[in-house]
């Protein structure tokens, strides 16, 4: 049989076929630095050779491995029972990997994730049109091409025909990341107005900051995030908990009905047909897509069934509903590195907000994933306390009221699980409390260039952004090498004394090189008013001295427990603001 057909019921006539769980689509990274792509089943089969799924975009791959996790979910009926379970899968090694188990799966449900199938091709809506019978260019699910912006991709001309392995990714690719907007209307959705439906909301995974625990093996990085049924306080699961696949089809255009419109466990969730959409092809290749709007996820207070996110408290959905807490998910910053958003991972929320918030609920809930973690580090020796993970933060940042894809996160963190453990408190404390110190050296460096600027009557605001960002990106190695190092047995007191230590050096070093390369105008200095109608003296070296003296209060000998910026009266530092909803 001729690759990519597959015989017809009927008269035994070749008819088009890409059989996922046989075909390659699915792009590897072995261990030995080899690219290729591998099908379903052989994923499972050499999951110990494999590293990671480097997609065609880092949510992609994020997308992908949720894929990857529904499917060995649902082999297992449901995941491990046990945290036991667990053990014995992680214990087992590579020949214990439940592959043969997941590879019978998939052939008895082989004719599902067939991408061309005609009345279930997979994760689409077979017959989906609009009004007009329009289909559009393939631009449409394909991330990495702007809209009406073709200038920073390599697609200069559009995504014009897609082999079926890459228009596979992106179909996946836009259930979860799809960009909200109006989109065109497609036949039987009640949504339509005027041929259009009005934005419904991103894709399943885009509003989330999402956070996927990676091992040195897709084999290990897939059992991390395979929370057993046992810990359903930190996942929901479901006798009802079904992928995509297993489901009815889709009623067309149509929403799913009121009682099947919130996912019952992972299998359903990872899968979540937030799109409806229909490739449209030749045979050989896509040469184009109908895409609308399918089920809309509801993100409020899903701390219970989404493991992969942190979530914050959202005062303003508080007002509106008029109950609390209610819980959004935490999306990551682009501007941020993932170090300093340590303590979200580690605590669920930056220590300022505690202030904020209050002792009546938690301003924030960490990543379950990460939690769960934390647990086997305390109760199990399988894992063993000092296993270290890489913590891999992965989102989109949409812009023009979620019609476009602005920036995409992709940034990750090496800790050992014990950091993870409630119980090692010091440890998670001296981590958090580190962060806090090199963001106030980092805020003091921003001062110190916007003091030189306004010693020398110049403009504040680029010299400070230009210090801060430099003094970031100096400290970030040095951080996440002084951040390996804490395990369990380690005096965490000693440790933080080491690195308020080395962040006061690194930083007064990057301090005095401003000062030294600052204009002549800035050594003159100028003459200027003080709050209560006096004068002062500003000029480089009274800029500096104020430096020094803040530098060495504030990080060699801080306050406990004091945010940066906050002492006396010193202004709030934009830095700490969470991004809105």
């Amino acid at each position: 049989m001729p690759r990519n057909t597959r015989e017809a019921a009927t008269e035994g006539e070749a008819v088009p076929s890409f059989d996922l769980t046989g075909q390659p689509w699915l792009p590897v990274l072995l261990h030995g630095g080899i690219a290729k792509e591998l099908s379903l089943t052989e994923v499972f089969e050499q999951a110990e050779d494999i590293r990671r799924l480097p997609g065609d975009l880092p949510t992609q791959e994020f997308a992908l491995v949720r894929l990857l996790l529904a499917v060995l979910y649902d082999a297992l009926e449901g995941g491990p029972a046990t945290r036991e379970d667990w053990e014995e899968l992680w214990q087992a090694g590579p020949e214990g990997f439940p592959a043969r188990q997941v590879a019978a799966y998939l052939s008895r449900h082989r004719q599902r994730f067939d991408l061309l199938h005609p009345e279930r091709p997979f994760f689409q809506t077979a017959g989906l049109h609009t009004a007009k019978d329009e289909i559009f260019a393939l631009d449409r699910i394909v991330a990495d091409v702007p809209n009406n912006d073709r200038f920073l991709t390599m697609r200069a001309h559009g995504a014009q025909k897609l082999s079926f392995a890459e228009a596979a990714r992106w179909v996946v690719h836009a259930h979860a990341f799809d960009v909200s907007g109006i989109k065109s209307g497609a036949v039987g959705d009640p949504r339509v107005k005027a041929g259009k439906v009005y934005p419904q909301g991103v894709g399943s995974a885009g509003m989330l900051g999402g956070v996927l625990a990676e091992g040195d093996t897709l084999r290990e990085t897939l059992l991390l995030n395979l929370i057993p049924r046992e810990d359903d306080d930190l996942l929901r699961h479901d006798e009802e908990d079904l992928p995509v696949w297993r489901r009815p089809q889709p009623p067309g255009a149509a929403p799913a009905a009121q009682r099947d419109a919130v996912p019952c466990g992972p299998r359903g969730l990872y899968t979540w047909p937030a799109r409806r959409l229909r490739l449209h092809h030749d045979g050989e290749q896509a040469q184009g897509v109908v895409l609308a709007y399918g089920d809309p996820l509801p993100y409020r207070d899903m701390h219970g069934s989404e493991p992969m996110t942190g979530w914050r408290r959202s005062e303003m959905q508080e007002k509106k509903l008029r109950r609390s807490p209610v819980y959004l998910p935490r999306t990551h910053d682009p501007s941020r590195t993932a170090w300093r958003g340590l303590a979200s991972l580690l605590t669920g929320y930056p220590p300022e907000a505690v202030h904020r918030a209050g002792k009546e609920a938690a301003p924030g809930i960490a990543p379950r994933i990460l939690e769960w973690l934390g647990r086997m580090a305390e109760e199990s020796e399988v894992l063993g306390r000092d296993h270290v993970i890489r913590a891999r933060l992965l989102g989109c940042s949409y812009g023009t009221q979620q019609s476009v894809i602005a920036d995409v996160v992709d940034d990750s963190l090496s800790l050992s699980v014990v950091l993870l453990s409630h119980h090692e408190t010091a440890l998670r404390e001296a981590a958090v409390r580190a962060v806090q110190l090199a963001e106030s050296a980092v805020w003091l460096l921003g001062n110190l260039a916007a003091g030189l600027a306004e010693a020398a009557g110049a403009d504040q605001v680029t010299p400070r952004a230009e210090a801060r960002e430099r003094g970031f990106g100096e400290l970030d190695g040095p951080f996440r090498q002084w951040l390996a190092t804490l395990a369990s047995g380690v005096d965490a007191a000693e440790r933080l004394e080491n690195w308020r230590r080395a962040t006061h050096e690194l930083v007064l070093a990057l301090g005095l090189e401003l000062v030294a390369s600052s204009s002549e105008a800035a050594w003159e200095g100028r003459v200027l008013p003080t709050a209560k109608g006096g004068t002062y003296w500003l000029n480089s070296a009274s800029v500096e001295l104020g430096f020094r003296n803040e530098l060495r209060r504030r990080v060699l000998a801080p306050e406990d427990g004091q945010p940066p910026g906050q002492a006396g009266k010193d202004p709030a530092p934009e830095r700490f603001e969470e991004p809105s909803p």
